[in-house]
């Protein structure tokens, strides 16, 4: 019961100058609290938003922001009086502009494809081509020639040489080259 009478008082709609005025009378001003107070401005703060600091953001996951979107003008607070009577008297465009008041995207607005997909893919494409272009321009220009060793007939001799001293002749090699019968073991 006492919980439901706390939530029903934090959770109705206060201006931002009235509680820092609360938050100044208790004793219990927060500097940080105050600075986000202070961008909050005229706007109602009607929740505990997503991260419960009074902010705005559209998120689909969370649709219930800290603070409405828009700030207390004339006609959003005659709106206001008017909706707490019959809703039936409310037009469509009087509903809308009170749901505009409140929120600045619809659930559709949110989840509708912004196309920055696009941008990451070609920034991509970009930073790759870069990246191939830099790297034929270095085996061009920068890059000295392979080694003479490198070559066929050289690779052969070592090999040889390799045999002939029978380099690590447990696991390497030397250990596949079968010496009294001069092939390859199979």
């Amino acid at each position: 019961m006492a919980s439901r009478m706390l939530a029903a008082k934090f959770l109705q709609p206060t201006s931002a100058p009235a509680m820092l005025l609360r938050a100044a009378s208790t004793g219990a001003m927060n500097p940080h609290l105050a600075e986000k107070l202070e961008k909050v401005g005229n706007r109602d703060i009607v929740g505990f938003g997503w991260n419960g600091e009074p902010v705005y953001y559209d998120r689909p996951d969370f649709p219930m922001p800290a603070v409405r979107f828009k700030e207390n003008t004339p006609d959003v607070l005659a709106l206001r009086t008017k909706e707490k009577e019959d809703w039936k008297k409310l037009s469509v465009q009087e509903k809308k502009a009170l749901y505009r008041a409140s929120f600045c995207q619809t659930f559709a607005e949110m989840k509708y494809p912004t196309g920055e997909w696009k941008m990451h893919v070609g920034n991509t494409l970009i930073v790759v081509g870069l990246a191939i272009f830099v790297s034929l321009w270095m085996a061009t220009f920068i890059y000295d020639a392979e080694p003479e060793t490198f070559d066929e007939a050289h690779r052969k001799a070592q090999l040889k040489r390799m045999l002939t001293l029978e380099v690590n002749p447990i696991h390497g090699v030397s250990s596949q080259w079968d010496y009294e019968n001069k092939k390859w073991k199979k």
